[in-house]
């Protein structure tokens, strides 16, 4: 599971943004021009903190959660992409034709991350109209377990001493000391 929270940058710039709006309320006061500035940041601080409060996206490996809203990957039907990459805003066309806007309030890294999870995990989706199999080839076996490959020998002996032990494990055994344990 991957989580995405917004980005506390947006609470920082929140913060700095009402600072703005409450200076530029008191300069109105005195000089009444300055009320559409004051307007102006109180409209950008709303925003923001809007932005700053949007819910939680979370990756797993069923499903897509954003906040309580729950969506299966075979749900999504397209992945439509806007120019927005911070905050990113991305629309997802479910079944029944029903559209979800997915807005994430972070970096452009992290913005990117998330955009490209999803467009691995929505295998039976077009990504910005092209079908998931003409973008990621052939998509993964879900009936067939993955064969377990026995873990990684971990090389505790030098060659020179693996060898010797094989050595003498040949001639314990050679001198029939080795097998009399084994009855």
């Amino acid at each position: 599971m991957r989580r995405f929270a917004p980005s506390r940058l947006y609470l920082t710039v929140a913060a700095i943004s009402l600072g703005l709006t409450a200076f530029s309320t008191w300069s109105a006061l005195r000089w009444w021009p300055v009320s559409l500035a004051a307007l102006l940041f109180a409209a950008t601080s709303g925003l923001i903190v809007w932005l700053a409060t949007r819910p939680v996206i979370e990756i797993h490996r069923d499903r897509l959660c954003v906040g309580k809203r729950s969506v299966s990957w075979r749900e999504i039907r397209r992945v439509d992409q806007t120019g927005w990459v911070a905050p990113m805003v991305v629309f997802l066309t479910l079944n029944g034709d029903e559209r979800l806007r997915l807005l994430y309030p972070g970096d452009a890294e992290t913005s990117s991350e998330l955009l490209g999870l999803i467009q691995q995990n929505a295998v039976g989706a077009l990504i910005n109209g092209i079908p998931w199999v003409k973008i990621f080839g052939r998509p993964p076996e879900e009936t067939v377990a993955p064969a377990l490959e026995p873990p990684a020998r971990i090389k505790v002996l030098t060659d020179e001493d693996e060898a010797e032990v094989e050595r003498l494990y040949q001639q314990l055994r050679t001198a029939g000391r080795f097998n009399d344990q084994e009855k």
